[in-house]
C-alpha cells in the first residue's frame, strides 16, 4: 500500500482524464489533504514585504537538513518544531515583548531561549574598571509576589566578559509555559546589567542590540523549541487511486510483436522512481522559505515470484508469493511494491504571524522499495 503522502503528491503530479472543473476541484481537495499532511488548515499567506529570515533559523535548517529538506541528522532536534519570535516592544531599553498567539494550545513546551545580540562596549575615558559584569533576565509579573518583589522573578543570571561582542543565550523555558497558561500573564522581560555584586550599573557599560535601532541579524529573538505530537503519516488512504496496491493490468498489443507500454511497466521488477515536489509548482513558494521542492520518490514495479533478496521481502510476502503462484487460495494477490523505508523532511517557512518556524515531518521521502 503506498503511503497517504506519496499518494497525495501522484494526485496533483499525475495526468488525469477530467474535464476542467474536475481537474481544478481534484487539485484543490488534493491540496487541502496536503496541507492536512504539513498540519495547517489553510497556507500562511507570504509576507507583505521582503523579508530575511534569523540566521540562527537559516543556520538550524542546514545543520538538520540537506539542500533538498531530507533530514541529515535527526538527533539535532529537541521535538519536532523550532519557533522564533522577535521583539514587539523596539525599545531602546532592554525590555522584550513576544507574541505567542501561533503556538498552538497542543504543542509541548520543550525549550525556550532569549537570544541577545551583545554589541561592543562603548568607549570609556579613563582605565576601565570592569572585566566582567553580571547579565540578568527577569520575568515581568502582572502582579507583585511575596516571592518576588518589584513584580519580577529571576529567570537566568550570567557573568558576561566586556572585551568582545557576540551572541547570548538565556533559558527562559518556565516563563514561556506560564505565559502558554495564561495569555494575558505574558508581559513580557527585562534584563539588567549589574556588577559582580548585583548592584544596577548606570549607565550599563553593556548593551544589547535593540529590534529599533540595529541590523535585523542582530535584533532581539525569541526561540521556543516543542513537540505537536504528530508522528508518521495522519491521512487515510481511502479515497486516493492504489490505496490498495493496484494491479495493473496487461493489455493486448495493438501491433503483433509489440507490447504495450503499461504491459511492459507491469514487467518491471519492484524498485524506487523520482517523484518531485516542487513548491512554487503547487503555489507555495511565497510563504516556504527552503526547501523549494524536494523529491519524495515512489515505489513501482512487480513482485514476481520467486521473491529475491533484492526485492527487500518480508516473510509474509514470501510466503504470499507462494500461495498466489500455487493457486493454493483463491483471492490473493501477489505483494506489493511498497516504501520499506521512510525518510523525515524539513520545512523552513513563515508562519501567519510571519514569524520564521522550522518543521519536521515524518515518513515522507521513500528511502527504498520492497515486495510486502
Amino acid at each position: 500500500m503506498l503511503g497517504p503522502v506519496l499518494l497525495l503528491l501522484l494526485a496533483l503530479t499525475k495526468p488525469v482524464s477530467l474535464s476542467p472543473a474536475g481537474v481544478t476541484t481534484q487539485r484543490a481537495e488534493a491540496l487541502k489533504r496536503l496541507l492536512e499532511v504539513f498540519g495547517m488548515e489553510d497556507p500562511p499567506p507570504p509576507p507583505a514585504h521582503f523579508k530575511k529570515p534569523p540566521q540562527y533559523m537559516v543556520d538550524l535548517f542546514n545543520t538538520v537538513a540537506n539542500a533538498d529538506g531530507v533530514t541529515k541528522n535527526p538527533d539535532i532536534l529537541e521535538g519536532n518544531t523550532v519557533r522564533s519570535f522577535l521583539d514587539k516592544t523596539h525599545s531602546e531599553k532592554m525590555q522584550f515583548l513576544f507574541i505567542l498567539s501561533s503556538v498552538a494550545k497542543n504543542e509541548k513546551i520543550l525549550t525556550a531561549e532569549l537570544h541577545l545580540f551583545r554589541l561592543w562596549p562603548r568607549a570609556t575615558n579613563g582605565p576601565k574598571r570592569h572585566h566582567f559584569c553580571q547579565v540578568s533576565v527577569y520575568q515581568v509579573l502582572e502582579r507583585r509576589e511575596p516571592d518576588a518583589p518589584g513584580g519580577k522573578k529571576l529567570l537566568a543570571a550570567r557573568l558576561v566578559s566586556l572585551q568582545d561582542s557576540g551572541w547570548e543565550v538565556f533559558a527562559i523555558t518556565q516563563a514561556v509555559r506560564d505565559w502558554m497558561e495564561d495569555e494575558s500573564s505574558n508581559q513580557g522581560l527585562l534584563v539588567a546589567v549589574q556588577d559582580l555584586g548585583g548592584s544596577p550599573l548606570d549607565p550599563p557599560p553593556l548593551q544589547f542590540a535593540s529590534g529599533r535601532d540595529h541590523h535585523e541579524s542582530k535584533k532581539p529573538m525569541l526561540v521556543l523549541f516543542t513537540d505537536d505530537g504528530r508522528r508518521g503519516a495522519s491521512l487515510p488512504v481511502a479515497g486516493f487511486p492504489g490505496g490498495s496496491c493496484p494491479q495493473t493490468p496487461i493489455l493486448p498489443p495493438k501491433l503483433p510483436g509489440l507490447r504495450s507500454t503499461r504491459s511492459l511497466d507491469r514487467l518491471q521488477p519492484c524498485q524506487r522512481h523520482p517523484l518531485s515536489v516542487d513548491f512554487e509548482e503547487i503555489g507555495w513558494s511565497g510563504w516556504i522559505i527552503s526547501p523549494r521542492g524536494y523529491n519524495a520518490y515512489h515505489c513501482k514495479g512487480s513482485c514476481p515470484f520467486p521473491l529475491g533478496e533484492n526485492m527487500r521481502p518480508t516473510n509474509h510476502a514470501t510466503v504470499q508469493s507462494i500461495i498466489n503462484a500455487l493457486k493454493l487460495s483463491e483471492g490473493v494477490s501477489s505483494p506489493c511494491c511498497v516504501p520499506d523505508k521512510l525518510y523525515s523532511i524539513n520545512l523552513l517557512y513563515f508562519d501567519d504571524d510571519e514569524n520564521v518556524v522550522l518543521k519536521q515531518y515524518d515518513d515522507m521521502v521513500a528511502g527504498s522499495c520492497g515486495c510486502h
